[in-house]
């Protein structure tokens, strides 16, 4: 068989799994990342999330990860929830749409396990690792690369017709298989994300300081909030969409078909007062294959009190 017929049928498979868009890369080394990378990480925009200063050479080679790596297989998987299954309450406390069902690493790497051993059935013996956002992947770089779409000025991957609201994932592999090519930046003039951000965590156009980033205050950070940051997490507890919200690609947003994805009916229709109220118990019932657990029952509620505290003072 050729590298073309592999190729088409690793993507067709990637289809059968759900996976929206698939796209390859050569596996090598990403020239253009590392003076990126590193002045991100010399710049403390990592904040406290240390294992980023980890493996710095692996995140910029696969080959490093698997031996005798010739491809990168690119994966993006839809999870926008439909807007009946998204949080009704206008003012309740939000959690971000990513952590509304199922944690998407299990989900994701069934998947992959699954295209990896359809691989091998149906092409022979290929060596092979599967990566969800857990190991030392620069996963957007290589998404670009196999022109899944473009870096946004949010530092987010944007692809056109379908935005950003998905997980990447990918499976890097010793079976050589047929490139594609990046697409262009289509951002343009616009400086939505940018205009939209309350902790002016994107610094410049395409950079992120994730170190003010209300996802990794409420998701990351163990340490108490910092206080300069009353009063600007709006009402988010975990996570946060707004630079996704706000950007115009995700007005082409489709509403996802995995039902792993699928909310807690309870969830959707929490109000502020059943957030402040929650206990060990709900908590348990409502995020028991989340996301929202990596925060935890304890680290919810500061999230939820430091939120609370802002609406104090601003009535007071």
């Amino acid at each position: 068989m050729s590298r073309e017929k592999y190729t088409y049928l690793v993507k067709q498979k990637a289809k059968e799994l759900g996976f929206m868009y698939c796209g390859i890369s050569k596996a090598e080394f990403l020239e253009k990342e590392a003076p990126r990378l590193e002045r991100w990480l010399n710049q403390n925009m990592h904040g406290q999330m240390h294992y980023m200063e980890n493996h710095f050479d692996k995140r910029l080679d696969p080959r490093l990860l698997v031996d005798g790596a010739k491809t990168v297989v690119s994966l993006l998987l839809n999870y926008f929830p439909a807007k009946e299954n998204q949080q009704q309450e206008e003012d309740t406390y939000k959690i971000s749409k990513y952590a509304y069902g199922t944690d998407y690493h299990f989900v994701i790497k069934d998947k992959l396990k699954e295209l990896l051993n359809y691989i091998n059935e149906e092409i022979g013996e290929v060596g092979g690792r599967c990566f969800v956002d857990s190991a030392p992947v620069l996963d957007k770089a290589w998404a670009k690369k196999s022109g899944l779409g473009w870096v946004g000025k949010n530092s987010n991957l944007i692809t056109p017709q379908v935005g950003s609201f998905y997980f990447i994932a990918e499976l890097i592999i010793d079976l050589e298989l047929e490139p594609d090519g990046p697409i262009k930046d289509y951002c343009g003039s616009c400086t939505r994300c940018i205009d939209a951000c309350p902790t002016n965590a994107i610094v410049e156009p395409y950079v992120v300081d994730g170190s003010k980033c209300i996802s990794y205050f409420t998701i990351e950070l163990k340490d108490q909030l910092p206080q300069e940051m009353n009063g600007k997490f709006g009402n988010w507890v975990f996570g946060c969409d707004i630079c996704q919200d706000v950007c115009p690609w995700n007005r082409f947003s489709k509403p996802h078909n995995e039902p792993a994805f699928q909310a807690h009916p309870q969830l959707t229709q929490m109000k502020t007062s059943d957030w402040q109220e929650l206990t060990q118990e709900v908590f348990s019932q409502l995020f028991k294959k989340s996301a929202v657990k990596r925060t935890g029952y304890n680290g919810l509620l500061r999230n939820i009190m430091f939120v609370q505290g802002k609406a104090t003072a601003q009535e007071e």
